[in-house]
């Protein structure tokens, strides 16, 4: 049982640290594209804030995979 709740804490944290590295390199990147060509800033905001909606889910997903083996997965196997 206490295998499976390590499992879901490291789901949860390299779900969190891939999605801080994610924003990073977006962040940075948007940076450097709109200092290179303002003229474009709106259109490459945009697409960076749908962007990070995606990269968002990658943590939710994590997390709803953890909960399903805590809640499912550690009962049955006590």
């Amino acid at each position: 049982m206490e295998i499976v709740i390590i499992a879901a804490a490291i789901i949860i944290g390299l779900g969190a640290l891939a999605t801080g590295i994610g924003f990073a390199i977006l962040g940075g990147k948007l940076l450097e594209s709109t200092a290179r060509q303002p003229e474009l800033a709106p259109s490459l905001q945009t697409k960076t804030f749908i962007m990070a909606g995606l990269l968002d889910a990658v943590p939710m997903i994590g997390v709803g995979i953890a909960m399903y083996l805590i809640f499912v997965v550690a009962p049955s196997v006590a």
